[in-house]
């Protein structure tokens, strides 16, 4: 029993943040902390390095993302206002027409996506996926699943999602590789299950693609007129700026060969402003000059715009930084430890191992971000003694994260509100889609993994 004991400690833990959560209706934060204490008794961690581990989990965690996340959160919020991605979206939706609609709604999610986390993304879209379908007299699902698709995908694989970035620093995995490799699955992962899905769920469940949508749930979205918004080329590159900034950076690092990314002169500027938190501030501000100034829009209201989109993110930045502190008493007390003693000399692959350890965790905690970070605490002690590739490490362990989402995930619930769904519904469409999504993801990273 002492040499399983670890793993025991682990599934009490999350038992009791399952009970504090879904139970006692305890916020997710305040419940994490707990649930980091109370493992670290059951790991047996002396009284006066458990708050310690826990301060350094938080430190560690938060360090680094809470910048990128907030910056992140601000682009996105200056391209929503901006009225940069309705006009992406408009534009690609105008070029395919009605009869490759769910092609247009793919392309422009997953453009949108890349810089809008998931909840603001599906914020921002939903209005346009019912303007959509009703102009179009199509059903909701037919523009909205492939809508879904994308930003799942998006908010899964690539940085500067919270999940991505987060699990990159806890495996020490370049955050450039990871974007690059995630778009290079991504993209053939989003168009294939983008594309058939809506004609699965159509047969499985023909009573979802009949319902109107709950329009009121959508909200006050601000509205632009059509000259009012910003060119297509203009919000493009905005929303892609930070992509554009860390994939020449990385595809530099790749032809020089320069794996530290140190260096000077031209290269080293290169290599500057490539890390994440650079491209992400250059963003931003270009994103205040195209999104706002040259809108003519005064510095108070683009200053306000900024604020707004800071204030939602400060519990879920608490909520990572918790998920954070749990990954460290993993780590501390021994749990790494005990599960690379049980796979030693195992035939399974890190990156099934990876896939493995989220997919339990996000089917048991429901949110994406609190369950990558948790499995990096669990998997990091396996990869210091094998031979593979960190960034597929990072994919695989974001594939995992994205698998079954149900009634403990706050997508789960937006998506059936949102499109006025039954919970049997919501199973069949948003649950299957994410669960797809994980499966053929991590199919991508395997096959990806024979050619590197």
């Amino acid at each position: 029993m002492g040499e399983i004991w670890p793993l025991v400690a682990v599934v009490i833990g999350v038992i009791v943040l399952l009970i504090l959560i879904m139970g006692l209706k305890l916020n997710t934060f305040i419940a994490l902390i707990i649930t980091s204490m109370v493992t670290g008794i059951l790991l047996g961690m002396r009284l006066d390095t458990i708050v310690t581990t826990i301060e350094k989990g938080m430190g560690d965690t938060l360090g680094h993302i809470a910048i990128i996340f907030g910056l992140g959160s601000i682009l996105g919020k200056l391209l929503s206002d901006g009225g940069g991605a309705t006009r992406i979206a408009d534009t690609l939706i105008n070029v395919f027409g009605k009869k490759y609609v769910t092609w247009a709604m793919i392309i422009a999610s997953f453009i949108i996506g890349i810089s809008l986390f998931l909840e603001v993304a599906f914020v921002l879209l939903v209005p346009l996926v019912f303007t959509l379908a009703k102009r179009m007299k199509i059903s909701n699902l037919k523009v909205g699943l492939p809508m879904g698709t994308s930003i799942a995908v998006t908010h899964g694989f690539l940085p500067p999602h919270p999940g991505p970035v987060a699990i990159s620093e806890g495996v020490h995995a370049n955050i450039g590789h990871v974007l690059m490799y995630g778009i290079i699955i991504g993209i053939p992962l989003a168009a294939i299950v983008g594309g058939i899905f809506p004609r699965i769920a159509l047969k499985i469940a023909p009573s979802a693609f009949e319902r109107l949508g709950n329009q009121a749930a959508v909200g006050e979205v601000k509205v632009l007129k059509h000259d009012q918004l910003p060119s297509f080329g203009i919000s493009l590159l905005t929303a892609l700026s930070p992509v554009i900034l860390m994939l020449l950076a990385t595809v530099v690092q790749l032809v020089t060969g320069n794996e530290d990314g140190h260096a000077k002169g031209l290269e080293g500027f290169i290599y500057f402003i490539g890390t994440s938190v650079t491209a992400m501030l250059i963003a931003v501000l270009f994103a205040i000059y195209t999104m706002g100034i040259r809108r003519k829009q005064s510095m108070k209201e683009i200053m306000d715009t900024v604020t707004n989109a800071i204030t939602p993110i400060a519990m879920l930045i608490l909520i990572i930084g918790g998920g954070g502190t749990f990954k460290q008493i993993l780590i501390d007390g021994g749990v790494g430890d005990t599960i690379s003693e049980i796979f030693k000399g195992s035939e399974m692959s890190p990156l099934i191992l990876a896939w493995l350890a989220a997919a339990l965790l996000r089917t048991a905690l429901g949110s994406t971000t609190v369950a990558a970070i948790s499995s990096v605490g669990i998997v990091l002690p396996l990869l210091q003694t094998t031979d593979v590739n960190l960034s597929l490490v990072v994919l695989a362990i974001g594939a995992g994260s994205i698998f079954c989402s149900h009634v403990n995930d706050a997508g789960f619930w937006m998506f059936k509100e949102y499109f006025g769904l039954t919970i049997k519904e919501t199973f069949l469409t948003w649950t299957l889609l994410e669960s797809i999504l994980s499966v053929v993801g991590l199919g991508f990273i395997l096959i990806l993994n024979l050619v590197i």
